[in-house]
């Protein structure tokens, strides 16, 4: 019989589980509250983005202990009818206990996110976290949730649960992972040694020591810092679509950089909010971005249609431009994968951007358009990365422009080992504001070197 000594550790034992979903950038999002410690160190170890759902047990009114149902945020609701009918429970009674639970809902969601809005979940993998199951009401409501707001992957994941409930959310989730599954099962608390209550305040803690890229172990100050002149959600409407981003403006910047994420990945994607936390650092301001909606991220195509990608790329340096304290500031664009390709394409197009940099890009997908680009570019990839590697050499002999290959010893294409990303980020700094803060470039050239 295996027994947890706390949360902590059944995170940690459950994180080692986990491990084959690291490449798909995963969201954990935890439930509270005693989910959460558990999905912090599931986080961590995937340098995944932790977020969390609010569900609520609904219990029968005379039996509080005893759900009937459970409810989560977005009006998703979860009744157990076997248990309604067993219990006589009537619809006025149902409705009393959603209405109360609702309100606590709402309540623990602006606590615990500090009033802003859920990250979000479309097109992503979400690995739902919890301490343990019994029932499932919760862990199921939680799961509708991710659905409902359009997760391409669901998964939970928890320590421990009976048999006849994992069966059941295998009908529901994409996929299933625990460590125990006893026989008989009488309750969670009974697998940890250490089964405190998690106060609502230490859920707070753990969300805001998990901040993007809290796994890399950044030094760069977090989004909100009061030092930054601008740090703001945004949206900019171009061809009919919504675009959303995050802008951080440090004072005194000497240059913006648009990011352009690659395939399967987003804005909150720790690795780019990382290398934008030290571009911020070092005096840059920084605009992560969806170059497409959720609804548009669904359809493989538009990922791999870097002319589409390019063209929302124009729009945002156009937007940038208009704005009043960015008005004098050089524009870059950083690239990742498919967004490399888009962010050369768009430069080609655009005398106006002074410097690119890709990390582990596709730059041979844009190879009609290099001919054209004059814009100084900074190609980073792994030298394990060899087929990458080989397809950025031959996309350098198509440029005319200053360039360079820095090869980062150790890397693999997400540049996951230690140290590598830490490499990237710091010659991508370099770079922008070389090129930014001169807005000039060094004439053409070519060179390739190990960073």
């Amino acid at each position: 019989m295996r027994m947890f000594r706390d949360r902590r550790d059944a995170g940690l034992q459950l994180a080692a589980r986990l491990g084959h979903l690291r490449a798909e950038d995963p969201i954990v999002v935890g439930l509270p509250r005693g989910g959460v410690p558990v999905a912090f160190e599931v986080a961590r170890a995937l340098d995944a983005t932790l977020d969390v759902i609010v569900v609520r047990k609904l219990g029968v009114p005379f039996q509080p202990e005893l759900g009937m149902g459970a409810i989560g945020e977005d009006g998703v609701r979860v009744l157990n009818d076997d248990v309604i009918r067993s219990a006589h429970v009537g619809p006025g009674e149902i409705a009393a206990a959603e209405a109360r639970e609702r309100r606590e809902v709402e309540r623990r969601a602006r606590l615990y996110r500090r009033g802003d809005p859920m990250i979000p979940l479309a097109g992503r993998t979400v690995i739902v976290v919890d301490d343990g199951i019994a029932t499932g009401g919760t862990a199921r409501a939680a799961l509708e949730v991710a659905r409902a707001h359009g997760a391409r992957r669901v998964v939970l994941a928890v320590p421990v649960a009976p048999r006849e409930s994992i069966a059941e959310m295998a009908t529901i989730a994409d996929e299933v992972v625990t460590i125990e599954t006893p026989t008989p099962f009488y309750a969670v608390g009974e697998w940890y040694a250490d089964f405190a209550q998690t106060p609502d305040d230490e859920v707070v803690r753990l969300l805001q020591a998990a901040a993007p890229a809290f796994a890399m172990h950044a030094e760069a100050d977090p989004p909100g810092d009061s030092r930054c002149a601008r740090d703001e959600e945004i949206e900019i409407t171009t061809d009919g679509a919504q675009l959303a981003g995050h802008l951080t403006l440090p004072p005194h910047s000497v240059g913006v950089v648009v990011f352009a994420h690659g395939s399967g990945s987003s804005r909150h994607s720790p690795r780019n909010q990382f290398v934008a936390h030290q571009l911020n650092a070092a005096g840059l301001a920084t605009l992560l971005f969806d170059l497409l909606t959720p609804a548009e991220a669904l359809d493989r195509a538009n990922v791999f249609d870097i002319e589409l990608l390019a063209d929302r790329l124009r729009a945002v340096a156009r937007w940038l431009h208009r704005q009043r304290d960015c008005t004098d500031l050089g524009v870059g664009y950083f690239g990742a994968s498919t967004g490399a390709a888009a962010a050369l394409w768009a430069a080609a197009d655009d005398s106006t951007v002074r410097a690119v940099v890709s990390r582990g890009g596709r730059p041979d997908l844009a190879m009609p358009r290099l001919g054209n680009l004059h814009t100084p570019t900074l190609l980073i990839v792994g030298s394990r990365d060899t087929q990458v590697l080989e397809l950025n050499r031959q996309a350098a002999d198509k440029m005319s422009c200053e360039h360079r290959i820095e090869i980062v010893p150790g890397a693999t294409h997400l540049f996951e080992e230690p140290g590598t990303l830490e490499t990237a980020a710091r010659l991508a700094g370099n770079w922008f504001v070389h090129y930014l803060a001169a807005a000039r470039s060094q004439g053409p050239g070519r060179q390739e070197r190990s960073a």
